[in-house]
């Protein structure tokens, strides 16, 4: 696809919405997967730990 300007890049030709609502969702999907994995990552080490000391 070829834009003749910066507006008609994010315009995506009558697509907009469309294509960056499912750019956000995907970016956010990915935010909300790291901070999960992270926070059960602790939640295992600390366990582990627990149950090493114990």
């Amino acid at each position: 696809m070829q834009w003749n300007s910066v507006s008609d890049f994010f315009a995506m030709g009558g697509y907009a919405f469309y294509v960056w609502g499912s750019f956000g969702a995907c970016a956010l999907a990915m935010l909300v997967e790291s901070l999960l994995l992270r926070q059960q990552r602790a939640e295992l080490l600390r366990s582990l730990k627990d149950q090493h000391e114990a």
